[in-house]
């Protein structure tokens, strides 16, 4: 059920960002009285799910869900029709248009993609304000992974700046670290300030832990239990403190999260403190998925969010900041990807991997937010300058503005096949990467 939730929420933000992009394109050229054959959500290679003709224009969605597209007559496009471009341009073809109106049209989709961000954050902003933890607010320090460690870094420590850069908000801090690719990250222990200098061998071992390297230190504390729980049959309770397994002290959750499973199908000895004042020790054994089955508190009880609320006038800037502080985190993801010794690459995903970011559960706040992202992100791949892409198709149009020839209608249409190859390439390889990731 939660794996068909996520697949929804992903087909429906995909969906609606392709249909929104192709608008942009679709309304200028009619606005200039260019002919736009079909308009599809999804690609439609040798049939459509269904289809319907309203004027001029075919609407359909197609089997295919790499994206979506706008065939509009005399253009040189995905769909490689080039027996229309053989015959004399007629006044409601693409390629009898002044090339600013071609600029228009085709940068329509891009413009439509920054809009609707845009307004995603302003509603967002509007409705449920921006709620995170302050870095400052972590009074049990962080955690850190194998990655954080061999960089010099330490459970308990108090985070303080990364390259000389204060992250207000400790959900930042690991995109910040890796976005760098190297630098300098300063913390506080035992009451000293500590400096510890990472490079992009360190990038490398970091992005392998998926960003996890770094996590909020709390206690663990029993909330509830689950239904098949081996340790409440054994007789904890709720609001018993764990402190310590097999006689050695264990006071932080991540500890017990990251020993219990070692200790899968065997007896364990759990020692807890009950009302404050009594030890107590559990002994049982474990079952084979090594889980416990004892749920902790939240963060939130320990550590005091900040909360910054917006009316729909002061959203409006706060959504531009916002907007702009994604699209340049995301193209500094291209400096570390493109580095071939992060081995970023290897790491990088397709549809899986962008559907597992959704939630499992029906969460409009995620949703609304991550349809944003994508948003920008859709907004930056398609302008870049990449034949098959609208920004390859910008690039063949200032081209032609400025030296006043248009290209050859052949170097078009070689170039439109170039692209596609390498597109289809890059879908390969991400998707791979998903594919690999769930054999291991």
């Amino acid at each position: 059920m939660e794996t068909l939730i996520q697949i929804t929420q992903f087909i429906l933000s995909l969906s609606l960002l392709i249909i929104l992009h192709e608008m942009g394109h679709f309304i200028p050229a009619r606005l200039f009285k260019t002919r736009v054959e079909k308009f599809y959500l999804f690609f439609d290679p040798w049939f459509s799910l269904a289809k319907k003709k309203i004027g001029e224009t075919e609407y359909g969605i197609g089997w295919l869900p790499l994206g979506g597209y706008v065939k509009i007559s005399g253009m040189v496009d995905e769909s490689m029709d080039t027996e229309q471009l053989k015959q004399e341009p007629q006044p409601w073809e693409f390629r009898s248009k002044p090339a600013w109106q071609r600029l228009i049209i085709m940068l329509g989709g891009v413009t439509v993609n920054v809009i609707v961000a845009f307004l995603i954050y302003v509603g967002v902003l509007s409705f449920w304000g921006e709620e995170y933890l302050p870095t400052a607010n972590l009074s049990y320090g962080i955690t850190v992974d194998d990655g954080a460690y061999d960089i010099g870094l330490r459970d308990g420590d108090a985070f303080l700046s990364v390259n000389g850069r204060e992250v207000e908000n400790f959900a930042a801090v690991p995109m910040e670290i890796l976005l760098d690719g190297e630098g300098e990250i300063v913390v506080e222990r035992d009451g000293r300030t500590r400096s510890y200098a990472y490079s992009e061998v360190d990038v490398k071992h970091l992005i392998q832990s998926q960003g996890n390297f770094l996590g909020v230190r709390m206690p663990y504390v029993a909330t509830g239990f689950t239904d098949s729980s081996a340790a409440q049959a054994a007789g904890l309770q709720v609001g018993d403190s764990l402190i310590g397994l097999n006689g050695q002290s264990m006071s932080y959750f991540h500890q017990y999260s990251d020993s219990i499973p070692t200790y899968a199908g065997k007896n364990i000895d759990l020692q807890v403190i009950r009302n404050r004042r009594d030890t107590l020790n559990f002994q049982f054994k474990l079952p084979a998925s090594g889980m416990m089955g004892v749920y902790p508190r939240s963060p939130s009880y320990y550590f005091e969010t900040a909360v910054k609320k917006y009316n729909v006038i002061e959203a409006i800037p706060a959504a531009i900041g916002r907007a702009g502080k994604v699209l340049s985190d995301y193209v500094r993801q291209f400096k570390v990807i493109f580095n071939p010794r992060t081995e970023a690459y290897k790491q990088v995903g397709g549809f899986g991997t962008i559907m597992s970011q959704f939630s499992t559960r029906w969460d409009w706040y995620r949703f609304w937010n991550f349809t944003a992202f994508l948003s920008i992100m859709l907004a930056f791949l398609n302008i870049l300058p990449i034949p098959a892409l609208d920004g390859g198709h910008v690039v063949f149009t200032l081209w032609e503005m400025i030296t006043g020839k248009p290209a050859p209608q052949k170097v078009l249409e070689y170039a439109q096949i170039a692209g596609f190859i390498l597109l289809m390439t890059l879908i390969v390889l991400a998707n791979g990467n998903d594919l690999l990731k769930a054999l291991q």
